[in-house]
């Protein structure tokens, strides 16, 4: 059978509210495969975004144990998190999170750095992924300069610029029009099909969600259902 790339057992995530405790997550287990397209959903204050972090190892659960492709991620030093989790994750925002006085293909070549990219390598992959988001026009662009369509396939190319296994979405198309969002999910879900690989997003939308193979609803911190328009979910509550 195959390994899971991202597992979850018995995960809770409490904050402490001066006296009183708030169990964003209570005891959540689930498995996310390769090659999976899940969608996340929930309302304002169910917990998806506490998921999303915890999924993302961007956040230590309070109780309960992470797994990113087998590992543990309580065993690793925050250093030895940050590398394995730039290799392994991509993270697409609502708010596209670029920085605002580098051009758009500056924004790509970002995360490269960290990895230990050389700088003309850098450059040769950043302009080969927004070519294949149809940027090729704007790669000189800063941010300022794009529509917010624009912008957002300027972090998901961001979000590719490693080769990652995983892409993980936050309400990737929150700020846009339906237009605009429609042509987001084209290409996250033209990412999923060529090249085989995981896509995660969150959403509160179920139109949204419709793209996605699993969809998974949390309420209160827990799952509440989990289905599957392509096959039976393996993940138990």
């Amino acid at each position: 059978m195959t390994e899971s790339i991202i597992k979850l057992n018995n995960v809770w995530r409490t904050y402490k509210l001066g006296k009183t405790e708030l169990h964003a997550l209570r005891g959540l287990s689930l498995e996310i495969f390769p090659g999976d397209f899940v969608a996340i959903m929930g309302s304002s204050g169910s917990g998806k975004s506490t998921l999303l972090n915890i999924i993302g190892c961007l956040d230590s659960p309070t109780k309960g144990k992470v797994y990113l492709k087998g590992k543990d991620i309580s065993a690793m030093s925050e250093s030895q998190l940050s590398q394995f989790r730039g290799k392994i994750l991509g993270f697409v925002f609502q708010e596209f999170n670029l920085l605002s006085n580098l051009t758009a293909i500056e924004n790509v070549m970002l995360p490269m750095i960290f990895q230990g990219t050389p700088q003309e390598k850098r450059k040769e992959r950043a302009k080969e992924i927004l070519v294949s988001v149809d940027l090729e026009d704007r790669i000189f662009h800063e941010p300022g300069e794009l529509s917010g369509g624009e912008r957002q396939r300027v972090a998901i190319a961001r979000a590719f610029a490693n080769g990652p296994e995983v892409i993980i979405a936050d309400e990737p198309t929150g700020n846009l029009d339906s237009i605009t969002g429609k042509k987001i999910m084209e290409v996250l879900t033209d990412f999923h099909k060529k090249e085989g690989k995981t896509v995660i997003v969150v959403t509160h939308d179920a139109k949204i969600a419709d793209y996605a193979e699993k969809i998974i609803n949390i309420q209160d911190g827990k799952i509440i259902k989990n289905h599957s328009t392509a096959k039976e979910y393996l993940w138990k509550d």
